[in-house]
């Protein structure tokens, strides 16, 4: 094991595909993103020091998100293969610069074809893959719980919570606004996770953001680092290009930012991470040892069922293609069935 390192939240620039006008042009600026990364990597690796072990890409950093495309259209367009030449490329990435790397993208599986999921994928610094996390909760994508039988039968529940043992510490994933979900952030603590890897790309705010709050929560309650990489703006595309932009930084296990950078392009959010202190204090009995006094059981009791149920996509057993509108339509439907439940007030 590594005692102490540093790891880097590299906030970088997403130059969106969506303008794209066919698949070759979109693949093409993906493949000169992927590169972009490596020169910033090497260049920020040079100035933080050969220390430097493991670093966190932004949120879907190489393509920008699906606005205005298909679910099919989008897959096309943007979406990594598994077996892909852009995981090959973030691959060598991490073999050349002799890190480890946490990159976050939309890919397809041949298992649930004319889909695509979100994925953190992590490769180790000879560039092989090490964790594939696929994002649980997403307001306008499929996600492992979409077709939720299947996905378990395939992957289990270890595939649905993956924590990677390395010589870095446990390494585990949290995607974009699951920063804001404790559930699952607690599953994969309590599955051994030290350092939660968050590629986020999220409103830059000088004041404190729902985000930027839960970044420090899930990391005192979950007793772990946090390192949390946000895009420096999102370009080509139609929002203003910096509405994302700022707020990456390093957490440690008592919610205390460590580092944080400013807005734009920036390597400034780098810190030493101590694994061994870590699992120090995690060993110290007293009151601010959390995990240990979690009374679990109960816990898991009191988590009443969802009222979105499993499979929505699977409904007869066949994958059923969603369009955009249906996602909308079906958190309505939750909504109703919540207030039905009594989970939220009518009375």
């Amino acid at each position: 094991m590594t005692d102490v390192y540093r790891a880097l939240a590299l906030q970088t620039a997403c130059y969106a595909v969506n303008a794209s006008k066919d698949v070759a042009t979109a693949r093409s600026k993906i493949a000169a993103n992927i590169a972009r990364i490596d020169r910033q990597i090497r260049a920020s690796k040079q100035f933080i020091g050969q220390d430097l072990r493991l670093v966190v890409l932004p949120e879907y950093f190489a393509t920008g998100y699906p606005l205005g495309d298909t679910i099919p259209g989008w897959a096309q367009k943007a979406a990594f293969a598994m077996d892909g030449p852009e995981y090959d490329a973030l691959a060598k990435v991490a073999q050349d610069n002799k890190v480890y790397l946490a990159s976050n993208a939309y890919e397809t599986d041949p298992n649930f074809p004319d889909i695509y999921f979100q994925a953190s994928v992590v490769f180790d610094d000879a560039g092989n893959t090490v964790l594939r996390y696929r994002r649980m909760v997403s307001l306008f994508a499929p996600t492992p719980y979409d077709v939720w039988d299947k996905y378990l039968d395939v992957y289990g529940i270890d595939g649905v919570f993956p924590v990677a043992h390395t010589p870095l510490g446990r390494l585990a994933c949290v995607a974009s606004e699951e920063i804001l979900y404790p559930e699952i952030a607690r599953s994969l603590a309590l599955r051994g996770a030290e350092v939660f890897l968050h590629s986020t790309s999220e409103v830059g705010s000088p004041a404190l953001t729902p985000k930027d709050v839960a970044k420090r929560a899930r990391a005192f309650e979950n007793m772990a680092y946090v390192i949390s990489a946000n895009t420096a703006g999102i370009l080509d595309v139609d929002i203003p290009n910096q509405s994302t932009d700022g707020m990456s930084k390093i957490v440690d296990d008592q919610g205390r930012v460590m580092v944080e950078a400013s807005d734009g392009e920036s390597m400034v959010a780098f810190a030493d991470i101590d694994i061994r202190a870590l699992r120090g204090r995690r060993e110290r009995p007293g009151m601010g040892n959390i995990l240990s006094r979690l009374p679990r059981d109960a816990m898991a009791q009191g988590l009443a069922p969802a009222a979105l149920q499993p499979n929505a996509l699977l409904p007869d057993g066949k994958l059923r293609v969603p369009e955009r509108a249906d996602f909308a339509q079906r958190q309505r439907a939750t909504i109703d069935a919540l207030k039905t439940a009594g989970v939220l007030g009518n009375d």
